[in-house]
């Protein structure tokens, strides 16, 4: 049976492809080749298979080549929208600390004025007391002085009368009434005196309680305008304060820890005024507590801005590069950092401040550059063409570090990036992401 299958394709070839003869003739003989069916048959597939090979592999060729076109466009594209975005926030940044900064400048403006007014109010109220109290010494002393009078005119009326009953006793009546006459004289002077003076010092006391009502009353819109300060100040530091948290919680660390160590780094005190802000008094004035709670927090904002110039949020660089593969596993193997590929010589640039432990040949890893930084953070350049820093040398973020090669371990230019927390090897991409939703 199979020979008889075998036999029917032989004879099917031999219909479409029938038995040729090259012939090959020289000046002395004449000599062929014989072309069976099923030599041509395998020759025909064989080109067959070449030319679909070469059609399946120019189609592929031509796709990736328009693929890289569109990713290069759109890296384009999101690396002018990010550096676009990262301007319009340090704008918006740098709008926030001067609209902080004068805040504060009013502030310290008004608490001078709420001092000056309160110093007012106080020497006023004393005034008022000053003054309620010689009213009522000269009230007694009108009442005292009243009483004396009319005890006179008693007296003078008692004379007046004795002596319109004989004349014996006219003499000594009249000089007696003289005498009472002149007295009452002096005592009604000084009744009008004591009187004018009374009139005086409560229109002085009634001036005093004007002026007293007057101061509080700026005091009170002092008070409010202090209070709408206060709030523009807590909402500002607010608004700052909730994208820097969710950042470095977003890349893995703790924002209570990292700012209680770059605290413990940037501790200095002193001078001969003593503290630049004393802390608020339990139960004391809430203007100087809201005032303390503000200020901790604006140094709580410059603790993170601190955090940020020591931890690897930034890119490494700043020329066109391409995303050529990421972190996580490849090839059966690790790949523990992020591969970006760009022109060769492109700057390599820090991510953070941190001081170089490595700069030179690796394994693998060709020309590699080591940077340690703060919070057990290091991270690692590799395949560079040219080092351009020395071990131990203090580097700051953005400092250009060497130049993106090919060496070591790699099939074309690009930068190897890694980042590691306390030598484990973490994604790279977490830190730049993050840092994204702020700068």
């Amino acid at each position: 049976m199979p020979a008889r299958l075998l036999g029917r394709m032989h004879a099917a070839i031999e219909r479409r492809l029938p038995e040729q003869r090259l012939f090959l003739r020289s000046d002395t003989e004449t000599r062929f080749i014989r072309l069976k069916p099923v030599t041509q048959a395998v020759a025909l597939s064989g080109m067959a298979l070449v030319l679909a090979w070469s059609i399946v592999a120019t189609a592929v060729l031509l796709m990736d080549s328009i693929g890289s076109g569109s990713a290069r466009e759109q890296s384009r594209r999101e690396q002018a929208n990010y550096e676009t975005r990262l301007d319009a926030l340090s704008t918006e940044r740098d709008k926030r600390a001067e609209e902080a900064a004068a805040a504060q400048e009013r502030f310290a403006v008004a608490l001078g004025q709420v001092s000056a007014m309160q110093s007012a109010l106080l020497a006023s109220e004393e005034r008022r007391k000053e003054l309620e109290t010689g009213i009522g010494v000269i009230q007694a002393t009108l009442r005292r002085t009243m009483t004396e009078r009319d005890a006179a005119r008693g007296k003078i009326t008692e004379l007046a009368a004795a002596a319109s009953e004989g004349p014996a006793l006219a003499p000594a009546g009249g000089l007696r009434g003289e005498d009472v006459t002149e007295t009452l004289d002096f005592v009604t002077a000084a009744l009008d005196r004591t009187a004018t003076e009374r009139d005086e010092m409560a229109q002085k006391a009634l001036d005093a309680k004007d002026e007293a009502d007057e101061i509080a009353f700026e005091l009170k819109l002092l008070e409010q305008r202090n209070n709408e300060i206060f709030a523009q100040l807590e909402e500002a530091v607010t608004v700052s304060m909730e994208p820097l948290d969710k950042m470095f919680s977003s890349a893995g660390l703790d924002p209570e820890e990292l700012i209680e160590k770059v605290r413990r780094g940037y501790s200095g005190l002193g001078g001969p005024l003593g503290p630049l802000a004393p802390a608020a008094i339990p139960g004391g004035d809430a203007d100087a507590a809201r005032a303390a709670k503000i200020l901790e927090g604006l140094d709580r904002m410059n603790l993170y801005r601190i955090a940020v110039e020591k931890a690897p949020f930034a890119m490494p660089l700043k020329t066109s590069y391409r995303y050529t593969s990421g972190f996580g596993r490849r090839w059966g193997r690790m790949h523990e950092g992020t591969d970006l590929a760009g022109a060769h010589g492109s700057p390599i640039l820090a991510t953070a401040d941190g001081t170089v432990i490595h700069a030179g040949w690796e394994s693998g890893y060709g020309n590699l550059v080591k940077i340690r930084h703060e919070f057990g953070i290091e991270t690692r350049y590799g395949h560079m063409s040219k080092v351009r820093v020395n071990v131990g040398q203090k580097v700051s973020r953005g400092d250009r570090i060497g130049d993106m090669g090919n060496t070591g371990r790699s099939t074309g230019t690009h930068l190897h990036y890694e980042v590691r927390v306390n030598g484990k090897a973490i994604n790279p991409m977490t830190y730049i992401k993050a840092a994204n939703n702020v700068f």
